[in-house]
């Protein structure tokens, strides 16, 4: 980037820097303000390709995707590289177009990024299938040999995280567990929210035991109260299932045995 720069006057040169530093150092806590800055950049030296690819994510940070659009594509034009390939793909999701990103995961721009971005790319692509209500299909394209490996690289936490939350939309839930515990793993830098979701899932199956515990004790609590007043019309002979022969009622009108109540032995426990 300071490279391109110099073949700006120098003065102008330092202004430029000054707000493209403004923004690396903003678009993560306040996009906003660095898309402000990013556009007096832009103003000042919009015939460089460093600072219309700055200025278009710094667009695409505060979702105004056409307009970050038109800058990556700039940038590409003047550079000639294939580097934004899948940012301009995520972009076309952005406008609601799942069906061109894919259309884009499959050309031959795709060929030509390195490793980390054909990892970004198949992300998008299975961004767009899920945009698209493909959820089987989103997995598939996840499942690959980076998200094989056990070797921890750059895009290793992001690509185990995306899987995890598309199995989970497809209501595969310890897979998706173990998915995000193997996300958390891989990201030393926080780059995503793994512990939360482990924690959010764990909390939901704590509430719905806790239910349950709570449905068995109500449900012992009326079976109790149920047999101590049967134990009073027994004792009384009142009521309207009061008892007069107990050997007849026990043993059934037939003298077999009658039938266990099913309903006392509910355990209420949660696979």
């Amino acid at each position: 980037m300071r490279q391109e720069l110099q073949s700006l006057p120098k003065g102008l040169a330092e202004d430029v820097a000054r707000n493209l530093v403004m923004v690396a150092n903003l678009i993560d806590e306040d996009p906003e303000q660095a898309y402000a800055y990013s556009r007096i950049a832009l103003r000042l030296a919009s015939r460089v390709a460093a600072v219309r690819e700055a200025a278009g994510f710094a667009a695409y940070a505060t979702q105004k995707y056409s307009e970050a659009l038109a800058e990556f594509r700039a940038a590409r034009r003047m550079t000639g590289t294939v580097e934004l390939w899948p940012v301009m793909a995520d972009c076309e999701r952005g406008l609601g177009r799942p069906e061109r990103a894919l259309a884009m995961a499959g050309e031959s721009e795709v060929q030509k990024l390195d490793k980390a971005g054909q990892v970004e790319m198949r992300l998008v692509a299975a961004g767009a299938r899920r945009d698209m209500g493909q959820l089987d299909a989103a997995i598939v394209t996840l499942q690959s040999p980076e998200l094989a490996s056990s070797s921890v690289q750059p895009w290793t936490a992001r690509l185990r995280y995306a899987y995890a939350d598309a199995l989970l939309a497809a209501g595969r839930e310890n897979e998706a567990r173990e998915w995000f515990a193997k996300a958390l793993e891989a990201d030393k830098d926080g780059a995503t929210d793994a512990s939360d979701r482990l924690a959010e899932m764990d909390g939901v199956e704590f509430v719905d035991a806790l239910h349950d515990d709570e449905d068995d004790e109500a449900h012992d609590g009326d079976q109790g109260a149920k047999a101590d007043a049967e134990d009073d019309d027994l004792s009384t002979g009142s009521g309207p299932e009061a008892v007069t022969d107990l050997g007849s009622e026990a043993d059934g009108a037939d003298g077999t045995d009658a039938e266990p109540d099913a309903g006392s032995d509910r355990s209420g426990d949660r696979s």
